[in-house]
């Protein structure tokens, strides 16, 4: 039997000089108990598994909308890929896999339905009452909008794993960590789930684009990044197969990875300590300069090519008119909505009530909500 004692000594021996131990937490807001046999960060991650916005991750788009096919990710399982790329990285690098993990499984709890297409149109709602951002509003569900206590509301999560939500950054998001040292360079494990969530997307969003036909492999030829694994696989960098593209994603993913692994490795060669990390002037979890460049390339293309694709446009139009009808709906008449959020608009005010609604629906719970409005023989 091990005790969370146990696993904490462990952690003291085993891991690196530089990763954040749990016995080492700065603690919770509020005081608890803690696990017997867990460490405060294994907690965390149990926690965030157990939330209402977890679930809800599995019908919330990551490019394709769930209806629109089984096979393709979904923010759901985007978060689970996103959390297996942070334990491998966190594992070769030797810092605390339990903290990488939840912080990669949180990340996206505050994504709203739509993908980032609803992000953008409730963002332009929100302008002048606070905008909209997902990563606060990740923070806003683990501290204010999930209700299981009796005592606080939220998760009442340590330290160390809100720090690593509120820094939780990409080439497209900015953090701000006013009241989390924002002075202070995020941890490792928050850094590597920085980089496992766009390692996971370039990965995934590329397989997802092959699979459904809206891209091709003839129009990746010119792509560095393409021409390298077909190249070292034998495949005909203008038409690959099922099969083929599954071990071309997988192989792509592996090289990444073990890119990560070996540049950060490099970076840490004079790291210490976690006071070391903090005073970096640089990310330490980072690609060879290689990988950037054709990453990069690969990034633009799927901008260009996927992303923007008409019959992905097509959604965001979709989207874009059923948020903004839902919001001025409910702003015209707040009593549609239902109680709880009707009390919460009392003191946080009805916009941002109005907000936290609309962000924490399912893409299919939201079309089921217009329906309802504005739909004469649908039942409300």
């Amino acid at each position: 039997m091990r005790t969370r004692a146990d696993l904490e000594r462990i952690e003291s021996q085993s891991l690196a000089t530089y990763a954040v131990q749990a016995a080492q937490s700065k603690g919770r807001l509020f005081a608890e108990p803690e696990s017997a046999f867990r460490t405060a960060f294994q907690k965390d991650r149990d926690r965030v598994l157990h939330t209402s916005a977890f679930r809800r991750l599995e019908y919330k788009t990551q490019v394709f909308t769930n209806t629109q096919g089984d096979y393709y990710r979904t923010r759901l399982t985007h978060t689970l890929e996103v959390a297996q790329v942070g334990r491998t990285v966190a594992r070769a690098l030797g810092v605390n896999e339990d903290l990488a993990e939840t912080i990669a499984l949180s990340h996206d709890l505050g994504h709203p339905p739509f993908g980032h297409a609803g992000e953008k149109i409730l963002d332009g709602l929100m302008q002048g009452f606070g905008g909209f951002d997902h990563n606060k509003q990740s923070f806003r569900v683990v501290t204010k909008l999930e209700k299981r206590y009796e005592n606080w509301d939220g998760l009442n999560l340590a330290w160390e794993t809100l720090e690593g939500i509120v820094k939780h950054e990409s080439e497209y998001d900015v953090s701000d960590a006013t009241d989390f040292e924002p002075t202070w360079r995020a941890s490792l494990e928050a850094q590597i789930a920085n980089l496992a969530d766009e390692t996971a997307y370039n990965a995934h969003d590329l397989d997802d684009g092959l699979r459904s036909g809206l891209l091709e492999a003839r129009q990746l030829s010119d792509i560095k990044i393409w021409q390298k694994f077909t190249k070292e696989l034998g495949f005909n960098p203008e038409y690959v197969s099922e099969f083929e593209r599954r071990v071309l994603i997988r192989e792509l993913l592996g090289w990444v990875i073990t890119d990560i692994v070996q540049t950060s490795s490099q970076n840490l060669e004079h790291i210490h300590t976690l006071k070391d990390v903090r005073a970096a002037n640089k990310p330490l979890i980072a690609h060879s300069e290689e990988a950037q460049v054709m990453l990069k390339e690969l990034k633009a293309f799927l901008y260009q090519n996927f992303y923007y694709h008409h019959r992905v446009m097509r959604q965001v139009h979709k989207a874009e008119h059923i948020l903004t009808s839902l919001y001025k709906a409910f702003l015209g008449r707040p009593n549609m909505m239902p109680k709880n959020h009707q009390a919460r608009a009392e003191k946080v005010g009805l916009e941002r009530a109005i907000c936290d609604y609309l962000a924490g629906m399912t893409d299919r719970f939201a079309m089921d909500e217009f329906n309802k409005l504005f739909e004469p023989y649908e039942r409300t």
